[in-house]
């Protein structure tokens, strides 16, 4: 089955993000004509940097978030991700590159300008939980809006409906220590979305959580994000957590990304074993939707229809018994046709029409 899509402008692009540590970092990229955008190898630039000593934290890296995307960077630990998302929202401060949102370059905001994107543009949640211990969860949530200026009435209204949205109407009054893991990790989110940013830095938010509170997060996160349709980066080094999340993935190694694709394209195409490792043990009816695998014959008229979207796994049961398939709808209208047999001849062959 192939689709198109007519191309969208990016809310938040990386271009070029170098993050260097040691000493006169920045004298390392002075000679413009070794940087990848005017010919060079990001790559020997790189291990040249390290063998003088400094520290690649982040090496050329580029990618585009789309609106209403979650875009997933992964990778060990020490393979930049985490260092990417602090220099989006400049809390660490790249070396050199640019990161425009909506077309404005945020290294080049002046001082206030960069204030007030974070307390109205950005949102962020991090792996550490970062409540006010002495504030209680309605006070936490509505502690951005009064630093924004809000008035009273209208944070009180705006913080009530979040914590409704996260599930926890009935703990307004409670306090950190009272509440759960999970529960904090609510108010956390809760807080980040009041302010109701555009786009929204998430570095590993769940991994602090027990296994079944973790996918009771997971799941909550992803019902929230049908409702607002944020533009996400969510960072995590759990390959099953990004397969259930992402729209599309990056996966970095040594301050560099390695490969940019939808979890599918990685899973069945991989860049090289150490994207393959990542994917070797991953189940693919877990990530190939019915989309992947559907083919452009016109179904038989009657049948059951399913969104494109739908994963293969959530099929399986009704392809069992019923030899006539699906039809599958995709997102401009089109119906293709999806049978047990389609299936069986993706996974025997390692190749969809999504990945040829």
């Amino acid at each position: 089955m192939s689709t198109s899509n007519s191309p969208t402008e990016a809310k938040l692009s990386c271009r070029n993000l170098w993050k260097l540590y040691g000493p006169n970092a920045a004298s390392h990229l002075s000679d413009e004509s070794r940087l990848p955008q005017n010919g060079g190898n990001a790559a020997e630039l790189a291990q040249s940097i390290r063998d003088q000593g400094g520290i690649v934290a982040s090496a050329d890296v580029n990618f585009d978030l789309m609106p209403g995307e979650i875009f997933v960077i992964m990778g060990l630990s020490g393979s930049g991700k985490s260092t990417v998302v602090r220099c989006l929202s400049r809390l660490v401060e790249p070396t050199c590159g640019e990161i425009l949102l909506d077309g404005q370059d945020l290294l080049k905001a002046s001082p206030k300008e960069l204030i007030d994107f974070r307390r109205y543009k950005m949102g962020m949640v991090f792996q550490s939980f970062g409540l006010l211990p002495h504030l209680n969860v309605f006070e936490n949530v509505a502690f951005p809006l009064k630093l924004q200026g809000m008035e009273p009435k209208e944070r009180t209204k705006r913080a009530e409906r979040v914590i409704d949205l996260v599930g926890l109407e009935g703990r307004e009054s409670s306090y950190p220590s009272q509440l759960s893991g999970g529960q904090q990790q609510r108010v956390g989110i809760a807080r980040s979305l009041a302010v109701e940013p555009e786009v929204w830095f998430l570095d590993e938010p769940f991994s602090a959580l027990d296994p079944l509170i973790r996918r009771q997060m997971q799941d909550e996160f992803l019902r929230l994000q049908q409702e607002l349709h944020k533009s996400i980066v969510f960072i995590t080094h759990d390959f099953l957590e990004s397969l259930r999340v992402a729209d599309r993935m990056a996966i970095m190694k040594d301050g560099a990304v390695v490969q940019i694709g939808r979890p599918v394209d990685l899973i069945l195409n991989p860049a090289d074993d150490y994207v393959r490792e990542f994917t070797n043990d991953v189940p693919w009816e877990l990530i190939l939707t019915a989309g992947d695998i559907a083919s452009d014959n016109t179904p038989p008229a009657g049948i059951k229809e399913v969104p494109a979207s739908t994963k293969v796994a959530d099929l399986l049961p009704y392809l069992a018994e019923h030899d006539a398939g699906v039809a599958v709808r995709a997102d401009d209208g089109s119906i293709f046709h999806m049978t047990g047999q389609h299936l069986i001849a993706a996974l025997a062959s390692g190749v969809t029409d999504a990945a040829a």
